[in-house]
């Protein structure tokens, strides 16, 4: 005959719940192509323009230099100034995710000081790409390339 068992739950000693001190931060948004980049701009004091995508530096992220020379050019354009730039990016290839980085960071500089606005306008880093693949047609190979046409 089976007996049962009492378990006792161990008491254990509560942890303290770690606080998040919650950082003062600029939330924006760029896209291009199907790409989306989710950016967190913090003023920063002891660091000097570090930039985070998907929790990975960018020169590791973007294989190419060009690249992440792309994505760092607003915050190259802004000179002296010191932030820490924390990116969410998706979607499309790394090409379009950079153009998508630069849009984002900045627009979030633009929320930061809304004096740069004319400066970031005049390079056209606050203007979106609207290229977008175009769909692919019934009886058509791809969006406009046709199948063979044969006489006989």
């Amino acid at each position: 005959m089976a007996t049962k068992k009492t378990v006792e739950k161990e008491k254990t000693e509560k942890e303290p719940a770690k606080t998040k001190v919650a950082e003062r931060y600029f939330y924006a948004i760029g896209r291009r192509k199907t790409s989306v980049a989710k950016i967190k701009l913090f003023p920063s004091k002891e660091e000097n323009n570090s930039i985070e995508v998907n929790e990975k530096k960018v020169e590791d992220y973007f294989p190419i230099e060009r690249l992440w020379v792309i994505a760092a050019s607003p915050l190259e354009l802004m000179g002296d100034a010191k932030f820490r730039v924390v990116v969410k990016v998706s979607g499309s290839g790394v090409s379009a995710q950079a153009d998508a980085v630069r849009l984002g960071i900045s627009r979030a500089l633009v929320v930061f000081d809304e004096t740069l606005k004319k400066t970031f306008k005049d390079k056209g880093y606050l203007t979106r790409d609207p290229r977008e693949v175009e769909r692919k047609k019934p009886g058509l190979k791809k969006a406009r390339k046709a199948p063979q046409w044969a006489k006989r």
